[in-house]
């Protein structure tokens, strides 16, 4: 099992996920973040420390965003590894959740 970044993430790119997480499991992506299912630990850490709710367990994962799960596959493996916290993307599109 996995923790999948969705919709939520696209144009908002918060980092506060990636200095929580034990395994360096996520990869930035030039729009949003994304979570490599098979370095995914399952620990949860990450998911509390986002601010616009982007981070789901896979079986948690709401329907219309299904197709996250095999994006954050595909794309965490051609993207570099991200530790450290960067600026958000704020303003620049979809952080309305957390702007809120």
């Amino acid at each position: 099992m996995t923790h999948v970044v969705a919709e939520p993430c696209f144009n908002c790119k918060y980092t506060d996920c990636v200095v929580v997480c034990p395994v360096e499991c996520f990869y930035e992506g030039q729009s949003m973040l994304y979570i490599h299912p098979e370095e995914c630990i399952d620990c949860e850490a990450c998911v509390p420390e986002c601010p616009v709710e982007a981070i789901f367990h896979e079986d948690n994962l709401p329907e219309q965003w299904t197709d996250y799960t095999a994006l954050n596959a595909e794309l965490a493996s051609q993207c570099p590894v991200i530790t450290e916290q960067k600026e958000s993307m704020e303003g620049e599109g979809n952080c309305a959740a957390a702007n809120g």
